[in-house]
């Protein structure tokens, strides 16, 4: 009995501790599955602010400041193609600079306000001088003329055009000269006549501040017109407003003589040279390797002039002769007595 007793006694104990041993195993396996739940939700997680990380950093990447390379006397200026981003560079750019030297930045990229989101780069003086004098390609002296009074000229190489006076240079800018299937004529020529606002022969749409032909039989003048950053016109000379009203007020026109058929003196002389470094990099942007690179020497602009000094100075003369002569006939018409109709009673 006590054997049966014993044996029943061991059994229980044994179905119990199989029991035991069978619900551990369970238990186990839920904490595991409870584990691995978590580990999923943990790296979920994980991945998420990875990829939040990874999104922010791409935000803050693109919301930097334009790329400042640096070079000396002028560093440049890269803006992304993005427009947004773009955008948030130039509202950036509008607060760092004032709009003279805005103005000025962008007459030396050869741009207008207009088409300024063009521009992928920019290149800009580590000094800006609004008036640009410091950065003037041509030279600020030229002997060989200095007996002439008024002269300008215009460079389609470097896309600029520069006034003197006696000598002495007193101001240059930016032009958009004609493009490769419309050239600017070139050479030596004088201003003949302006007008306010012309129509362009191109397009009737097209209107023309402060126009002032210089080739009459080409219909080619300078005036005010967008300025893309490189020559499109259809082979005028593109100037931004201020300049083309500057000009329009400076030069002098031709005299023609009665009845308007013929020429009786001419006007300012202006030289337009050269040619553009077509399908190579604008030259504005040499500036940044070498601040000296778009300089024209005395000796070159000096071998240009020196042909035609002489038929400038003779048409200078020819001017202040007949200008001279209208002066003097103005002044006897004024002298004359003013005869006054008599009235029959």
């Amino acid at each position: 009995m006590k054997n049966i007793l014993k044996k029943k006694s061991f059994l229980f104990t044994l179905f119990i501790a199989l029991t035991v041993i069978s619900c551990k195993k369970e238990i186990e396996k839920i904490n595991e599955k409870i584990n691995d739940a978590s580990s999923s939700i943990t790296q979920d997680s994980d991945k998420k602010d990875s990829l939040a990380a990874k999104k922010d950093s791409v935000i803050q990447k693109e919301s930097l400041p334009p790329a400042i390379q640096e070079y000396g006397f002028y560093n440049a200026y890269i803006f992304p193609k993005n427009k947004k981003v773009k955008d948030s560079l130039f509202a950036l750019f509008n607060k760092k600079y004032t709009e003279k030297e805005r103005y000025a930045i962008l007459a030396l990229n050869r741009l207008d306000s207009k088409n300024k989101w063009s521009a992928d780069t920019l290149v800009v003086p580590a000094k800006v001088d609004t008036t640009l004098m410091e950065y003037a390609p041509f030279p600020l002296q030229l002997d060989v003329l200095s007996p002439v009074k008024k002269f300008v000229v215009f460079s389609y190489p470097i896309q600029a055009y520069g006034v003197y006076s006696n000598g002495s240079l007193v101001k240059w800018g930016p032009t958009s000269m004609g493009k490769k299937s419309a050239k600017t004529k070139t050479g030596l020529t004088f201003a003949n006549w302006k007008k306010k606002l012309a129509i362009s022969t191109v397009d009737s749409e097209w209107k023309l501040p402060y126009n002032f032909n210089i080739f009459n039989l080409d219909g080619i003048g300078w005036h005010q017109y967008d300025l893309p950053g490189y020559p499109a016109s259809h082979s005028c000379l593109r100037l931004l407003m201020n300049d083309a009203k500057w000009l329009y007020n400076y030069a002098d026109t031709w005299v023609l003589n009665p009845g308007g058929a013929t020429t009786k003196a001419r006007g300012t002389a202006v030289l337009v040279y050269g040619d553009y470094p077509w399908g190579k990099r604008k030259p504005w942007r040499k500036l940044l390797n070498d601040p000296n690179s778009n300089n024209i020497s005395v000796e070159e602009m000096t071998k240009m002039i020196e042909p035609n000094i002489e038929k400038i100075l003779k048409e200078q003369d020819n001017r202040e002769r007949v200008a001279d002569s209208i002066k003097a006939a103005k002044a006897v018409l004024e002298q004359m007595p003013q005869t006054t109709k008599t009235l029959e009673p």
